[in-house]
């Protein structure tokens, strides 16, 4: 057992290590040789479900895996390391899903600059419809211009 401290400690640690396997997945995964899964989510789509949406399952798995024989093993670290996965998980869906694609209309906007920039290196990303020359692969991290960018405009407009 190990104590609830720890535990958050690890969690909160796997949740910000998640960014960059994401990363690393989303630039050399999702463009490379999963390509042909991820394609329909550059290039549009017929429906509300996407081929695209088949990570969201592969991504799952490590974070099921770690709650399920974490806790089978009495391993618990393993436990909190699932539950940073899943939380990540959740966040992703949250600003990719329904912020940033409104596959959900459930937020409207977020005008901070934080989230503004989210949203630009988003777009930048999408901006290239095949795998080649992508950028801006990450969804938390997001490179330093568009936050400054974004904090120029907010107080641009806060000053009008």
């Amino acid at each position: 057992m190990i104590s609830i401290g720890l535990g958050i400690f690890f969690l909160v640690l796997t949740f910000f290590l998640t960014e960059f396997a994401a990363w690393s997945a989303h630039k050399f995964v999702m463009h490379g040789f999963m390509w042909h899964f991820h394609r329909d989510h550059h290039q549009g789509k017929s429906g509300f479900f996407e081929r695209n949406d088949v990570f969201f399952l592969i991504f799952a798995i490590p974070s099921w895996l770690g709650i399920m024989l974490g806790l089978m093993y009495q391993y618990y670290i393993f436990v909190w390391m699932g539950f940073g996965i899943m939380a990540y998980g959740f966040t992703y869906f949250l600003i990719h899903d329904v912020f940033i694609h409104r596959r959900f209309k459930w937020i409207r906007e977020i005008n901070t600059p934080y989230f503004m920039a989210i949203r630009r290196a988003h777009k930048m990303h999408h901006k290239h419809v095949n795998k080649e020359d992508g950028e801006c692969f990450g969804l938390l991290i997001v490179p330093m211009k568009y936050y400054l960018e974004a904090r120029k405009a907010s107080r641009q407009n806060r000053a009008v």
